[in-house]
C-alpha cells in the first residue's frame, strides 16, 4: 500500500508541473499587463520601469517561471496587489469556511441522493422509480445560482427565517449560528449534487442486483435487508466513492457561483474578487491551491478503494 501511494504521488509531479506552467503563463495570456494593475493608469514611465525591475519582469521568461515555482513550492505565492498581504495567508483564512461549506453540501447531497437511489433501484420501472428519476433530472437541471436566489428570496427576504447574506461562523464555536448561515448555500449545492449521487448510485445498484451472488444470497434465505445492506451496497459503493470524492474536492476547491450568490467568504469568492481587480498573484495562488486539492483528493479516493473492496490488490 505504501509503495502504491508513493507511486501515485510521483505520478502527480508531471501533472502539477504542467499545470503550474499554465497557471504562471496565464498572466501573459490575458489582455493587459500585471504592471498596469500594480502601478495604476496614471503611473509615470519611471514608476513603470521601477516596478518591472522590482518584480523581475525584465528577466528571461524561464528565469521568471523558476523564481515563481521555487516560491510556490515553499508556500510563497507572492503578495496580493490589492491588500499587500501574502497570498497564502489570504487563502488560508478562507479555507476553513470553504471546507465547512463543502462538507455540509456533501452531507445534504448524501441525505437527499442516497435514499432516492436505493428506493429507485429496488423498484425499477415503477412509477416511484420514474418520479424519483424525474427528481434527479430536475436537481441536475436547475442552475445553482437560480436556486440560490430563489432560496434567498423565500427564506431570507419573505419569511426572514434565515440570513440572506451568509457569513462564516465556525461550527464548534456557535453550532446554531453556523447552521443558520450554512443552510441555504449548503442546500443549494447539496440539491444539485444529490442528483449526481442518485444517478450514479442507482446505476451501480442496478448492476449489482443482477449479479449471481445476489441470487445465491437470496436462495440461501438471507433477508432482503441483509442482502442489500451487507452485500449489494458495499460493492455498489466502489464507483460511488469516486464521485463523492471528486465532488468534495470541487467544493473544497471553491464553489465560485454559490459563494458569490450568498456572498459567502470562501475561496471561490476570493477568486472572484481577485479576478475583478486583476490581482494576478492572488488569482494564480487560488487556482494552484484548488488544483493541488483536486489531485490529492483523487489519490485519497484511490487509497480508500482498498478499504471498501479488499479484493483490489495494489502492486
Amino acid at each position: 500500500m505504501t509503495a502504491y501511494i508513493l507511486r501515485r504521488l510521483a505520478q502527480l509531479i508531471p501533472v502539477l508541473f504542467l499545470a503550474s506552467l499554465g497557471i504562471w503563463a496565464m498572466v501573459y495570456a490575458v489582455p493587459g499587463s500585471p504592471v498596469g494593475a500594480i502601478v495604476g493608469e496614471n503611473a509615470t514611465p519611471e514608476q513603470i520601469a521601477d516596478t518591472i525591475q522590482r518584480l523581475g519582469l525584465d528577466r528571461p521568461l524561464y528565469e521568471q517561471y523558476w523564481t515563481w515555482l521555487r516560491g510556490a513550492l515553499v508556500g510563497n505565492f507572492g503578495q496580493s496587489i490589492q491588500s499587500r498581504e501574502p497570498v497564502l495567508d489570504l487563502i488560508m483564512t478562507r479555507v476553513p469556511a470553504t471546507i465547512q461549506l463543502g462538507l455540509a453540501a456533501i452531507l445534504v447531497g448524501l441525505v437527499l441522493g442516497v435514499p432516492v437511489a436505493i428506493i429507485s433501484a429496488l423498484v425499477p420501472g415503477s412509477w416511484i422509480d420514474r418520479a424519483l428519476s424525474a427528481w434527479s433530472a430536475l436537481a441536475l437541471g436547475v442552475p445553482t445560482f437560480w436556486l440560490g436566489i430563489l432560496l434567498i428570496l423565500l427564506f431570507g427576504v419573505q419569511l426572514r427565517w434565515l440570513p440572506a447574506v451568509s457569513t462564516y461562523i465556525p461550527f464548534f464555536q456557535d453550532p446554531l449560528g453556523a447552521l443558520e448561515n450554512l443552510l441555504l448555500p449548503a442546500l443549494t449545492l447539496g440539491t444539485y449534487v444529490s442528483g449526481i449521487f442518485a444517478r450514479f448510485l442507482r446505476a451501480s445498484l442496478l448492476g449489482e442486483l443482477k449479479a449471481d451472488y445476489v441470487r445465491t444470497a437470496r436462495s440461501k434465505g438471507l433477508r432482503e435487508r441483509d442482502v442489500i445492506g451487507r452485500h449489494v451496497m458495499r460493492n455498489a459503493l466502489l464507483p460511488f466513492v469516486t464521485i463523492v470524492g471528486l465532488m468534495l474536492a470541487a467544493f473544497v476547491g471553491g464553489t465560485v457561483v454559490t459563494e458569490a450568490v450568498f456572498t459567502y467568504p470562501g475561496i471561490g469568492r476570493l477568486l472572484i474578487q481577485a479576478i475583478g481587480v486583476r490581482d494576478y498573484p492572488l488569482i494564480q495562488g487560488c487556482i494552484l491551491f484548488v488544483l493541488v486539492i483536486y489531485v490529492l483528493m483523487n489519490v485519497l479516493v484511490d487509497v480508500l478503494y482498498a478499504y471498501i473492496d479488499p479484493r483490489i490488490e495494489y502492486r
